[in-house]
């Protein structure tokens, strides 16, 4: 009985532990969103919606392995492009994005 209760509080606390885990983030990733309001966590949805538009839209972007977040305004690129070119201008694209205050780049050019 004793070993019972044992083996299910062992497998509740390996439950929690991957669970906390696989929500990690990456350090490349957005910052999370501590003391987002409603209505900015509305506005960078928008945002990061307008741009995946934007970007899948471009004629001089070649790449769907494009990543985006955004947080407070800010927009976080990840991903790969296939060249340098595409890497700037998938970053115009989304500086021209009506409310982004700044992009970060962190686009990665897929070796040849």
């Amino acid at each position: 009985m004793k070993s019972t209760e044992f083996l299910r509080a062992a497998c509740s606390v390996a439950c929690i532990a991957f669970a906390l885990n696989a929500t990690a983030q990456t350090s490349g990733s957005a910052p999370p969103a501590k003391s987002e309001t409603m209505g900015q966590h509305l506005d960078d949805g928008t945002i990061t919606t307008k741009v995946k538009a934007d970007l899948l839209t471009a004629k001089n972007v070649k790449s769907a392995h494009i990543h985006v977040q955004t947080r407070q305004g800010i927009v976080w690129l990840s991903g790969t492009v296939p060249s340098v070119d595409d890497k700037a201008a998938a970053e115009d694209v989304a500086q021209n994005v009506a409310g982004v205050a700044g992009v970060k780049n962190q686009l990665k050019v897929a070796a040849q």
